[in-house]
């Protein structure tokens, strides 16, 4: 997929995690959702409900599998092995998919959450692990991760479909990747800088990083965050804007 050169752009946001309500407002206005697997949010009765409210509107679902780690949200690392960290992608897969065929809706995707999503990142036999388990189900699924990550290589290196997702509300490091949320400014909390970033990844294939430095950057798909009373004003502004400078949202 080459969103940008397309002027075409995924915008996928994460959900079903039973927290808020704003979801049935989101919806509308993304093409794909990370639908939480149970683990570090959501349970069988919000992963239907969000399938359900998915397939209403005509967006793809993918799974959003994360550590089994509630109280924290899933952002706390675990030092699993590799074995361990392929075993619970199987078991979270598959407990949305069986939700998903019940509902006669096909799995499009599969994003890791939160300490997964980095630690998938940076460590290339649980990237390996976290691509196997998906070749494994279905090798069809598109797994969304970083670019410059080892979840890039390990996808080439198997043939498994990888879109580089970039982040509409997170600020970047000089280095390319997020910055941590345990740091000062990890967040735009301003929708027009927000925006800004969206339309630089995808016209210019660059990002300005916290510090002011210009990198590249290419990008599939962005993520919008759906777990703030400002999420659905966001995500309205965000698709207008990007609609007002002829970026069509979807696929």
């Amino acid at each position: 997929m080459e969103g940008a050169t397309l002027m075409n752009i995924d915008l996928n946001c994460d959900l079903g995690e039973g927290f808020t309500t704003y979801e049935k407002e989101i919806m509308p206005y993304i093409s794909s959702a990370n639908i939480a697997c149970g683990f570090h949010a959501g349970d069988p009765g919000v992963m239907y409900e969000t399938v359900k409210l998915a397939k209403k509107h005509q967006i793809k679902v993918g799974a959003h599998p994360g550590f089994p780690d509630k109280e924290g949200f899933g952002r706390r690392p675990l030092n699993w092995t590799a074995d361990q960290v392929y075993q619970s992608i199987l078991y979270q897969i598959g407990a949305l998919e069986a939700i998903a065929i019940a509902q006669e809706v096909p799995l499009h995707h599969v994003k890791p959450h939160g300490a997964l999503y980095h630690y998938g990142s940076q460590n290339p036999d649980i990237a390996e692990a976290i691509v196997s388990a998906i070749l494994d189900i279905n090798p069809a699924l598109i797994l969304y991760a970083p670019p410059q990550s080892e979840f890039i290589q390990a996808g080439e290196k198997r043939r498994l479909t990888v879109y580089k997702e970039g982040f509409a509300d997170r600020t970047y490091l000089d280095n390319g990747s997020l910055t941590p949320r345990t740091e000062e400014n990890a967040l735009l909390t301003e929708s027009t800088m927000a925006i800004k970033q969206c339309i630089q990844m995808i016209n210019e294939n660059s990002i300005t990083t916290k510090n002011g430095k210009l990198i590249p950057i290419e990008v599939d798909t962005i993520c919008v965050h759906g777990d703030s009373p400002h999420a659905v004003h966001f995500v309205k502004e965000l698709s207008s804007a990007l609609q007002d400078h002829g970026i069509q949202i979807g696929y």
